[in-house]
């Protein structure tokens, strides 16, 4: 909980953004908490799903980085790409936080000619 409320202070001193894959999955939470959650995104800019951003999520789910079953954390890295962020923050460090995905995404984004991206924890950033 400690290390959540260091990132939240940590983050105002960086351009935030999100995808409105984001917002839907706060969106998920009971009404109290989507309410607190979305407000924790007031002034982030929002990036919107675009088909190429689909599309690069799929070649992640075809080249392992991500199986086909979390397919919206193929993508929440897709947007990070392609909506011209740096770093994609994270907890989920069954999928997104690895060493091995942290690889691979680039290791893709390389292959098609596209900028290498920062996947961290909350703490890392």
């Amino acid at each position: 909980m400690q290390a959540t409320r260091e990132f939240w202070n940590v983050l105002k001193q960086h351009e935030r953004l999100c995808s409105d894959l984001t917002q839907r999955e706060l969106g998920q939470a009971t009404a109290e908490l989507t309410e607190q959650l979305k407000a924790l995104t007031d002034g982030f800019k929002i990036i919107a799903i675009s088909d190429q951003m689909r599309e690069l999520a799929n070649a992640y789910v075809q080249e392992g980085v991500v199986p086909a079953r979390y397919f919206d954390d193929a993508l929440h890295m897709a947007a990070v790409v392609l909506g011209d962020a740096d770093v994609l923050v994270s907890w989920n460090f069954k999928h997104l936080v690895r060493r091995n995905t942290r690889l691979l995404v680039n290791y893709v984004n390389a292959q098609r000619g596209l900028r290498s991206i920062e996947i961290l924890a909350p703490p890392e950033l």
